[in-house]
């Protein structure tokens, strides 16, 4: 059986490998964007066997010599191959707090516009593999970064984007978000504006009073929807004023929709090219359940597509599906009912199902949810 890589992202972790002996081939090691020539003389009286380099850079003559390894160059686009998911810092890199007319000198402003200038569907066939080269990247920081936790504590959360930081709904999703966060759970959403930037709130007011959420969400209210000129900058303010390490949330934005800001307020953001992978990608990793908010075509079609997963146990298991918002999934969307109905005819099996206005109720349905018990 083969062993897997051993992955090279630092240049502590390549130091050690570089310090083995160079009489035994170095084997199955995945270089990470690693810089080589620091480690040059030893980098090239080491042979490799079945090794990957990614966008590294290397010492003249090594890349000769890698007969029985794939190297993978930096593309020279904007965007690379990355080591690491991105964060509020690097993804909005060059933003200056106070002046919101910097964001289009940001990295994710300029990624964006050198996507459109592209095009969105790229047939340009280097563009298109960087732009795969990248996307892959992500997936495997991503991998890396849910070993960290219980796969059912891992809980997402669909709904519009178009959603004000002033409506009840924004507000009971990040009082839900927080709740669950305290409680062990990674909150994951799409990193867009609306309720989804409310679940970030929620996760980064976790372990604060119900009073300092209330004065975040104030302050947000400044700039309630994603086109004002404030909407990021009011992120950021709320950052600053209530800073926090502890605790984790998971943002997976995609540039087919650049002009909606990822929010900052997750510490963890695994933007996309491709948001096929992207929207795939959350249903997949939600395996502690997924709270569906009031939201229009996108969120209808995330409803039925983890109706399937969990009607064909495609991961195993089944999980929660939790509508918040009676009202509007049984009759501005009856969504709901529908869903109960295909049930009571054996269209759908193996749904756990509730509906609820309650935060306690929501918060309840995530946390008693056990794969075992649930589906033993």
């Amino acid at each position: 059986m083969r062993t897997n890589y051993t992955e090279i992202k630092t240049r502590e972790a390549l130091a050690e490998v570089m310090s083995r002996p160079t009489d035994v081939p170095l084997r199955r090691v995945a270089f990470h964007g690693v810089d080589l020539r620091e480690q040059a003389e030893r980098a090239l009286a080491h042979q490799y066997r079945d090794c990957l380099f990614l966008a590294c850079q290397m010492p003249h003559g090594l890349k000769r010599r890698l007969t029985d390894s794939l190297v993978f160059p930096n593309m020279g686009e904007l965007f690379r191959f990355q080591t690491e998911l991105y964060t509020a810092e690097t993804l909005y890199e060059g933003y200056e707090q106070g002046r919101p007319e910097t964001l289009a000198r940001t990295f994710d402003a300029r990624v964006y516009k050198h996507y459109l200038e592209r095009g969105k569907q790229s047939t340009d066939i280097k563009e298109t593999l960087a732009r795969t080269l990248h996307d892959h990247s992500i997936s495997n920081a991503l991998h890396h970064f849910l070993d960290g936790y219980r796969e059912e504590d891992i809980v997402g959360v669909m709904g519009g984007h178009g959603v004000s930081r002033k409506a009840a709904s924004y507000a009971q999703v990040a009082r839900v978000s927080k709740r669950l966060t305290e409680r062990g759970k990674l909150m994951v959403s799409g990193g867009g504006p609306g309720a989804m930037e409310a679940t970030h709130l929620g996760a980064w007011m976790a372990g604060r009073s119900e009073e300092e959420l209330d004065e975040a969400l104030a302050m947000l209210g400044e700039a309630p929807e994603f086109r004002d000129p404030e909407w990021l900058e009011m992120a950021f303010r709320v950052r600053e004023r209530f800073p926090q390490t502890r605790y984790e949330s998971l943002g997976i934005p995609t540039w087919l929709y650049g002009h909606e800001p990822a929010t900052p307020l997750a510490t963890r953001i695994a933007k996309y090219f491709d948001n096929s992978i992207r929207e795939d990608g959350i249903l997949t990793i939600a395996k502690g359940g997924i709270i569906f908010t009031p939201g229009a075509a996108g969120t209808l079609q995330e409803i039925f597509q983890d109706a399937v997963q969990n009607h064909y146990l495609s991961f195993g298991y089944a999980s929660p599906m939790v509508f918040a918002g009676r009202r509007f999934w049984t009759e501005d969307v009856p969504v709901y009912p529908l869903i109960l109905d295909l049930v009571r005819k054996g269209r759908y099996k193996n749904l756990i199902l509730l509906i609820s206005d309650q935060d306690d109720e929501i918060v309840e349905g995530i946390v008693r949810f056990t794969p075992a018990s649930d589906n033993g």
